[in-house]
């Protein structure tokens, strides 16, 4: 989504089904978008699979399926969440059985957003306060309420966002910033809500493999110099999460929030899903949009002020909301489509892509239900506006 967004530059193939996204010229047929759509109601099939056959089991001590129920039940949301995100009205599907999955129809927006909130409560009844393990690759109560705070958001539901981020801003013997950045992306991160795991011992993570390179030109993206610009020059996480690449009188600027890039004998970083800088961000948002100036300068300021920055000059409603716009796009680079996210959801993506993409169009704001899911379920028409 960095590509689709204004986050990053292309520099491979122009075939490649990525370029796609780039120019703004998705086709149903595309593989990577049928690819987003059929790998994620796999997941939720694996979680309905779960969650039918978990009471049924002889074995397990209840302890273990409710975890185990409330995990199941945070993925099953969280992919619903993103694909809704992706293909606006979606089927919400509770049920392995196929012989009702091959029918289905899509649902209102309203209606996915009853079943994420009903799935994510459900979720919190289940997770326990603290982790499974000893790190933070599985769900905790935490991490249910930080997708509910993010979901509360892009419904517009500022006061239960503000409540449900004040439960793990609050909690701070657990979660708390790292004021060292260069320790932000670490697997033993306090502001780290969720991670994931590397597949292997020692495996650097999926973010560094794509982002990382040594010389240039890039061999497939780099960070827009848009994005580059809009940093301040004393901003730490320009300094600490952007490394600039030389070759003569070229330079590119390369994601640099992860830093291992080679096989070691133990990870030193999991990727994270979720973390607390958001849900500070999450707040600031909920807060200016229910009128309080003084909270969303503050949470504003502890960003700022982290990564090196005085406190923002601005003072008036829109100001501050520009600010956090503009802070989440600083903040949350690369992260897992944020950017796109925004833009889409503030009414800003037309304006802000029209200028840069030719091939933007305004129904760019959803993807295409992929021609071969229609085939098989035309239950899924009409496709959505501008396929």
């Amino acid at each position: 989504m960095g590509f689709y967004a204004d986050e990053l530059d292309y520099y491979a193939l122009a075939t490649n089904p990525v370029n796609d996204y780039v120019e703004h010229r998705i086709l149903s047929s595309n593989t990577i978008n049928s690819s987003i759509w059929s790998s994620g109601y796999q997941l939720i099939y694996m979680c309905n699979v779960a969650l039918e056959r978990l009471d049924n089991s002889k074995n397990l001590s209840n302890e273990t399926k409710n975890q185990l129920k409330g995990e199941a039940l945070f993925i099953r949301a969280f992919v619903h969440f993103y694909l809704s995100n992706y293909y606006g009205e979606i089927p919400y599907i509770k049920t392995s059985q196929y012989l009702q999955n091959v029918k289905v129809t899509r649902q209102s927006t309203l209606d996915i957003y009853i079943q994420l909130k009903d799935d994510l409560k459900q979720a919190q009844v289940f997770l326990k306060n603290e982790y499974p393990t000893s790190e933070r690759i599985r769900a905790n109560y935490f991490t249910v309420t930080a997708l509910l705070a993010r979901v509360e958001l892009y419904h517009k539901n500022w006061k239960d966002a503000e409540e449900w981020s004040n439960k793990i801003i609050n909690t701070a013997s657990m979660y708390y910033l790292e004021n060292d950045l260069s320790k932000e992306f670490l697997k033993e991160s306090h502001s780290a809500i969720l991670q994931l795991k590397p597949k292997k011992i020692g495996d650097p993570t999926n973010e560094s493999k794509q982002f990382i390179f040594e010389v240039g030109p890039p061999p497939t993206m780099a960070l827009s110099q848009k994005l580059v610009d809009e940093f301040e020059s004393k901003d730490l996480r320009k300094q600490i999460w952007i490394k600039q690449i030389n070759k003569g009188t070229d330079y590119w600027y390369m994601p640099y929030k992860y830093k291992q890039n080679t096989i070691k004998s133990e990870s030193t970083e999991y990727a994270i899903l979720f973390r607390l800088a958001e849900q500070i961000l999450i707040r600031a948002e909920a807060r200016i949009m229910q009128g309080n100036i003084t909270g969303a300068l503050q949470d504003i300021n502890t960003i700022r002020n982290r990564a090196g920055l005085t406190n923002t000059t601005a003072v008036n409603s829109v100001a501050i909301m520009d600010e956090i716009l503009k802070e989440r796009r600083l903040e949350l680079f690369t992260e897992h489509g944020h950017r796109w996210f925004d833009i889409k959801r503030l009414n800003k993506a037309e304006i802000t892509l029209q200028p840069l993409k030719p091939g933007w169009k305004s129904t760019d704001i959803l993807f295409p239900i992929p021609d071969t899911e229609i085939r098989m379920n035309p239950n899924l028409l009409p496709q959505n506006n501008g396929y």
